[in-house]
C-alpha cells in the first residue's frame, strides 16, 4: 500500500501569548468571561508553546499543518490598547510562521474594538505576513457582529478574498443566569460555554450576519463555523422558515452553500450519545 499524500491541515488550533494574558487580567476579564479559567496549567502551557511541544504534539496525531489563532476571547475586550496588541501578537505568531513555514500558518488576531484599525491590520496581515484570514469570536462589548461598525472588517476580509473563522464565545452574564445557571459553578460554567453555550452564541452570529443582508451586500465573503456548524446545519430546515419573514435577496439556503465552510473542530464523531454508550457496552 502505498503511503498517504493527503496533508491533514487543522484550522481551529489556538494559542495564547503572554501579553494577551496579562491584558485580559489587568481588566479583570475572569469576572465577566469566566472562560478566561480555562488557560491554565497543561492547557495554558500549551497554548503558549509555539515550537518544540506544539510541533511533537502534531506529530504524535499526525497532523501536518495548523493554522494558529488567537484563543477566545481574543482581543474583543480590549479597547485602543488593542491596536498595538494585535501588531506584536501577529508578529510573534508570523516569527512562528518564519521557523516552521510548512507546519504553521494563522489567522489574524484583530483590534475589532476599533473597526478601523482592525480592517488596516487584517489587511496587513494577509498582504504582508501571509497570514490566510481572520478569527472573530461574536460579540464585542454589546454589538453583535452585524452591526454596522463592523463593516469595514467585513469588507475587508472579502475584498482581500480571505475567511472570517466565527469562534464561540461565553454568552454575557444575564444570559448565563436566566438559562445556563442553578447547578454548581462548574457545572453552571461548563453548560454556558464548552457544553452548549458557546456554540449556540457563535451559530447565532452567522444567522445574525445572515438576517442583516450581509452576504447580499457581501455576496464573495466566506466565513467559517467549527463544531459542524455550531448546530446551525443541523436545523437549516427550521431555519428555512425564517425565508417567509426576511426581505434577503436569496433563501437561507442560498447563503449556508454560498458563504459557508463547516469543520469539524476535532469533533470526530456525529452520532448521538445514546449511539456512543451503546456503541462502548457492546
Amino acid at each position: 500500500m502505498s503511503a498517504s499524500t493527503t496533508t491533514l491541515i487543522g484550522i481551529e488550533e489556538h494559542y495564547l501569548t503572554a501579553d494577551v494574558e496579562r491584558a485580559w487580567h489587568d481588566i479583570a476579564l475572569e469576572a465577566t468571561d469566566p472562560s478566561v479559567r480555562f488557560h491554565q496549567g497543561d492547557f495554558g502551557r500549551r497554548l503558549a508553546d509555539l515550537a518544540d511541544e506544539r510541533l511533537a504534539l502534531m506529530d504524535e496525531t499526525g497532523l501536518d499543518m495548523q493554522v494558529l489563532s488567537l484563543t477566545t476571547p481574543a482581543l474583543h475586550d480590549l479597547g485602543r490598547e488593542s491596536i498595538d496588541l494585535a501588531r506584536r501578537t501577529n508578529d510573534t505568531v508570523a516569527e512562528a510562521i518564519s521557523r516552521h513555514p510548512t507546519r504553521f500558518q494563522a489567522l489574524a488576531a484583530l483590534p475589532i474594538s476599533i473597526p478601523e484599525e482592525a480592517a488596516l491590520e487584517l489587511e496587513r496581515c494577509v498582504s504582508i505576513l501571509g497570514f490566510k484570514g481572520t478569527l472573530l469570536c461574536g460579540r464585542v462589548g454589546t454589538h453583535h457582529l452585524d452591526d454596522p461598525m463592523f463593516v469595514p472588517v467585513l469588507e475587508s476580509a472579502a475584498t482581500l478574498g480571505v475567511p472570517v473563522l466565527l469562534h464561540p464565545r461565553t454568552p454575557p452574564p444575564p444570559v448565563r443566569e436566566a438559562y445556563y445557571s442553578g447547578f454548581s459553578p462548574m457545572v453552571d460554567l461548563g453548560l454556558a460555554t464548552v457544553g452548549l453555550g458557546w456554540h449556540y452564541d457563535a451559530g447565532l452570529q452567522f444567522l445574525r450576519l445572515v438576517l442583516a443582508g450581509t452576504f447580499d451586500r457581501l455576496p464573495h465573503l466566506q466565513v467559517i463555523l467549527g463544531h459542524w456548524g455550531e448546530l446551525v446545519l443541523f436545523y437549516a430546515e427550521r431555519i428555512a422558515v425564517m425565508d417567509r419573514m426576511s426581505e434577503l435577496l436569496h433563501p437561507i439556503a442560498h447563503y449556508l452553500r454560498h458563504n459557508l465552510y463547516v469543520t469539524g473542530s476535532g469533533m470526530g464523531c456525529v452520532t448521538t450519545g445514546l449511539e456512543i454508550h451503546s456503541g462502548r457496552d457492546r
